[in-house]
């Protein structure tokens, strides 16, 4: 065929040159290493497989093993436990180990109360007013001869003011017509309990120590006409504290114990209780 310059047009021309044995098998060789059709690539490539560390069923012996090294709250612990009474030991171990970290070891012997100041704990069987009729027989014959103000003749020491409330409405039995004066902080100033106390004569106080010991720095309330003072000791709130199971209250109620509670204990004109 011709093209439309005149030229014929041939298909394409191998040419092949004969050359000696030795040269034209290397040259053969490397034609057919140039020729030799590349192997074209999988469509599919196989991608790289992740590995999945597989974690060992936990046993039972392992879940033990956890749940011991969990830390224990009061509330587990309480929960177990069978309530016991309170006792004067119980009282003065508490203040051992509260002042063992800043006293020295004879502070610590003086802090030691005789057993004469402690009357008898409650065994968990009396209510409020059967226990203060026991460790006060001659309550009413004491609250007649009682005119000083600023001073209560006996004070009940709790851990909340609900609960100082709960306490008043249990112990209607043995008050009769006694005087008693709240001495908590909730809905109620210091300054007009203060004035409260100026005005009349009051026989039972029954509140928190943080605001008694309040009382005491303002001059409200003076401990020395003091006979009784009760700890509601054995009582437990919704997460089954007693309120010296709570720091807060721990502190206070020592706190309070320092501002003259601890030397008229041991002038034995000042009696403790663990209700």
């Amino acid at each position: 065929m011709r093209n439309r310059r005149g030229c014929c047009s041939r298909g394409p021309v191998a040419y092949i040159t004969k050359a000696s044995d030795g040269e034209g098998r290397g040259d053969t060789e490397m034609m057919q290493q140039e020729t030799a059709p590349v192997p074209a690539l999988s469509k599919k490539t196989k991608q790289p497989k992740e590995c999945f560390l597989v974690q060992p069923k936990e046993t039972k012996e392992d879940a033990t093993k956890t749940r011991k090294r969990r830390k224990k709250k009061i509330t587990d612990v309480l929960a177990k436990s069978e309530p016991k009474p309170g006792t004067p030991e119980d009282l003065q171990k508490l203040m051992k180990d509260y002042y063992s970290s800043n006293r020295s070891v004879i502070e610590l012997e003086e802090l030691n109360l005789p057993d004469s100041c402690f009357l008898k704990a409650n065994d968990l069987t009396h209510s409020l007013s059967s226990y203060l009729k026991e460790i006060c027989p001659k309550w009413v014959k004491l609250r007649k001869n009682h005119n000083e103000k600023k001073s209560v003749l006996m004070l009940i020491i709790c851990s909340s003011a609900l609960r100082a409330l709960e306490l008043i409405r249990s112990m209607t039995a043995f008050r009769g017509d006694s005087k008693v004066m709240k001495l908590f902080a909730k809905h109620i100033k210091v300054q007009e309990q203060v004035k409260l106390l100026e005005k009349r004569v009051v026989h039972l106080g029954v509140g928190t120590p943080g605001r008694i010991k309040e009382l005491i720095k303002q001059g409200g309330l003076n401990l020395n006409p003091l006979k009784f003072l009760v700890f509601d000791w054995n009582w437990r709130d919704q997460k089954l504290r007693r309120m010296m199971d709570i720091p807060e209250i721990r502190k206070e109620v020592f706190e309070l114990l320092e501002m003259g509670v601890l030397s008229l204990c041991k002038s034995e004109s000042l009696k403790l209780g663990l209700f």
